[in-house]
C-alpha cells in the first residue's frame, strides 16, 4: 500500500495524470475556441471602443451620455415600450397557449398553426401591416375616414405585443402542455373554486414558463429596431438610436456606449431567468396521471372568443401585407398586379437568394457548432465543460445588435485572419450561428441527455470507440432533433434583421433589410412583395423538411421549437 502510495506521489506519476486531465480539457478546449472568437472576442471589443477617448481610455463617453437629456429620454422610452409590450404579450399569450392546451373548444390546431405565423416573415412586419392599415394612407384610415395616428409610442407597443406574441405562446403552450390531474382532483374534493384551482395550482404550476416567457419578450422588444424603425416615428428607442449613430453619424464611441446599455438589461434578465429556472422542479411523475381537459361550455366560449379576436389580429397584419404586395399602387389603385415582384430596385431578387445562401449555411454549420458543444459537455466532463457551457449560452444575453457591431469592431482589421471573409456571406451566416447559439444549444443538450449512457457502456464492451457509437448509435437517435436544429436556424437566419444590419455591404444585401430599406424609402408595395417571398420561402422549406422526415419515418416531429 505504501508502495503504491509512493508511485502515485513520483514526478512522473504526477505528470501523468496532469497530461490526463489536460486531454480530458481537450475536447471542451477545441469546441469553446470558436465561440471565444465570435462571441467574447467582438464584445471586448464592444467594451474596449465605449471606455474609448481622444489620449487612451476613461469615462467620458459614459459621462456624456448618462449627462445628456436626451439619452435619458430615449432609455425611458425604451423600457416604457418594453415593460407595457412583454406584459401585454404575456398575458394574451397565456390565455390563447391555456385555450390551446386546456379546454375543449375547437379548432384548436388551427389556432396553434396562426399563433406561430408571424415566425415565418421578418420581425418588422408587423409594423409594416399597421401601417398598411392604420398608417396616414392606411387601408382602415381611408376607408373610415378616420384620423387614427398610430406612429410613436402606441404603435411601438402594437407591433411589438404582436411580434413576440408567438414566442411567449410556445414558451407558454409547453408550459400549460402536462400536468398532473390527481391535484386538480384533490383541490376539487377540498371544495377550491376552479379560479382558485387556477390561482393555487395552474399558475404557480407554470411560474417557469412564466419567467423564460417574460426574459424572452423582455430581451426581443428591448433589441428590437425594425418596428421602431418603421412605425416609431419621432419615438426613438435604444436599439433605433444605436442604428442611427453608427450607420447615420459613424460615432462608433457612441454606439458601443449605447450598446452596452443595451446588454445591461438583457444580461440581468438572463441571470434572473436561469435563477429562477434553476428551482424547477419536475412536475410529472411516473404516478401522475395525465390532465385531460373537460368540457365547460362558459369557458369555452369565452376562450374561443378571445381567441378568435388575437387570431384575427395576427391574421389582418399578415394578409394586408400579402394583399398589399399583388396591388398597382398602394392606396390609390387597389386593381391586381404582379409588378411588384419583378424587383426592379437595385439587386434586384439577389438579397432573397443572399438569404437563402446565408440561412443553409447557418442550418449547416449551427446544427455542427451546437451538438458539438452539447456532447462534449455530456460526454466529456471535465474542469472546463463549467466554462464551456458559459459561453454557449451567453449569446442568450447578447442582443443582435451589440453582436453585429463587435463583429464590426473585432473583425473589419486586415491584421486579424477572420478578415478574410469580412464582407462576405460566410461572416452573416456566422453571426446568425452565434446570435441564436443559446437556443440551438439548450435544445441539442436536452436530446443528448435523454440518451441513456447505457449505450455508450455496450459500445465499449463491444470493443467499438466513441466516434462508432457517435455515428451509429447517437447520431440516429438524435436525426430527428437535428432536423429540428437546422430548420429553427434555417427560419430565424432568413427572418433576422438586428444581427446583420451592421454587417450587410451592396454585394451582400439579405431579405430581410431590404424591406426594411424599402419600407423607409415609401416602396410599401415592393416591400411587401419582399415579406412575401421571404414567408414563402420559409413555407417551402418547412414543407420540403416534413417530406423528408415523413419518409424517414419521423411523422410526430415538430419543426417549430
Amino acid at each position: 500500500m505504501s508502495t503504491l502510495a509512493a508511485d502515485m506521489n513520483t514526478p512522473t506519476a504526477a505528470g501523468n495524470q496532469r497530461k490526463r486531465r489536460l486531454y480530458a480539457m481537450l475536447p471542451a478546449v477545441i469546441v469553446a475556441l470558436p465561440l471565444i472568437l465570435f462571441v467574447l472576442f467582438p464584445l471586448t471589443h464592444i467594451l474596449g471602443r465605449s471606455f474609448s477617448v481622444p489620449g487612451g481610455y476613461g469615462l467620458a463617453n459614459y459621462a456624456a451620455m448618462l449627462g445628456n437629456e436626451r439619452f435619458l429620454r430615449i432609455t425611458w422610452n425604451s423600457f416604457a415600450v418594453t415593460l407595457l409590450s412583454a406584459a401585454i404579450a404575456i398575458i394574451l399569450a397565456y390565455v390563447f397557449a391555456y385555450a390551446v392546451q386546456r379546454s375543449t373548444m375547437r379548432l384548436r390546431n388551427l389556432f396553434r398553426l396562426i399563433a406561430i405565423l408571424p415566425l415565418f416573415a421578418p420581425s418588422l412586419v408587423q409594423a409594416q401591416g399597421l401601417v398598411l392599415l392604420f398608417g396616414r394612407n392606411g387601408l382602415i384610415n381611408r376607408s373610415f375616414h378616420l384620423n387614427i395616428d398610430l406612429y410613436g409610442y402606441w404603435g411601438i407597443v402594437i407591433a411589438s405585443v404582436l411580434y413576440v406574441f408567438p414566442y411567449a405562446f410556445l414558451i407558454l403552450s409547453a408550459a400549460l402542455a402536462v400536468a398532473d390531474a390527481r391535484i386538480y382532483e384533490s383541490a376539487e374534493m377540498l371544495g377550491a373554486s376552479k379560479w382558485r384551482a387556477f390561482r393555487t395550482v395552474t399558475l404557480p404550476a407554470t411560474r417557469y414558463g412564466l419567467a423564460a416567457a417574460i426574459f424572452v419578450c423582455f430581451t426581443l422588444v428591448i433589441t428590437d429596431f425594425g418596428n421602431p424603425m418603421v412605425i416609431g416615428g419621432d419615438y426613438t428607442v435604444l436599439a433605433s438610436e444605436v442604428y442611427n449613430q453608427v450607420i447615420g453619424q459613424a460615432n462608433f464611441e457612441m454606439g458601443t456606449v449605447i450598446g452596452m446599455v443595451l446588454l445591461i438589461p438583457a444580461a440581468l434578465a438572463a441571470i434572473v431567468e436561469k435563477r429562477v429556472s434553476a428551482k424547477q422542479y419536475a412536475l410529472i411523475s411516473e404516478q401522475s396521471k395525465p390532465l385531460v381537459p373537460q368540457k365547460d361550455r362558459l369557458r369555452d366560449m369565452f376562450l374561443l372568443c378571445v381567441s378568435v379576436l388575437i387570431s384575427a389580429a395576427i391574421l389582418s397584419i399578415v394578409l394586408v401585407v400579402v394583399f398589399a404586395s399583388f396591388v398597382h399602387l398602394w392606396p390609390y389603385r387597389m386593381t391586381f398586379s404582379l409588378r411588384h415582384y419583378a424587383f426592379d430596385v437595385q439587386n434586384g431578387i439577389e438579397p432573397l437568394w443572399n438569404s437563402i445562401y446565408i440561412s443553409l449555411m447557418a442550418a449547416g454549420l449551427g446544427v455542427i457548432v451546437v451538438t458539438a458543444a452539447a456532447y462534449v459537455i455530456e460526454k466529456f466532463p471535465s474542469p472546463a465543460s463549467r466554462g464551456l457551457y458559459f459561453l454557449s449560452i451567453l449569446p442568450a444575453a447578447v442582443p443582435g445588435m451589440v453582436l453585429g457591431l463587435g463583429y464590426i469592431l473585432a473583425f473589419n482589421n486586415p491584421s486579424n485572419p477572420v478578415y478574410m471573409i469580412y464582407g462576405t456571406l460566410v461572416i452573416i451566416a456566422i453571426a446568425n450561428v452565434y446570435y441564436y447559439h443559446a437556443h440551438g444549444f439548450l435544445i441539442s443538450g436536452t436530446s443528448i441527455k435523454q440518451i441513456s449512457g447505457r449505450f455508450d457502456e455496450a459500445s465499449a464492451t463491444l470493443g467499438g470507440s466513441r466516434v462508432q457509437t457517435f455515428v451509429k448509435v447517437t447520431l440516429p437517435l438524435l436525426f430527428p432533433t437535428l432536423v429540428g436544429i437546422a430548420v429553427f436556424f434555417f427560419m430565424r437566419s432568413m427572418v433576422t434583421l438586428s444581427a446583420v444590419i451592421f454587417l450587410i455591404t451592396p454585394n451582400t444585401q439579405v431579405a430581410a433589410v431590404s424591406v426594411l430599406y424599402l419600407q423607409d424609402r415609401g416602396a410599401t408595395n415592393q416591400a411587401a412583395a419582399f415579406s412575401v417571398c421571404i414567408i414563402a420561402t420559409i413555407m417551402v422549406a418547412l414543407l420540403l423538411v416534413r417530406a423528408l422526415l415523413n419518409i424517414t419515418g419521423h411523422r410526430n416531429v415538430s419543426l417549430i421549437r
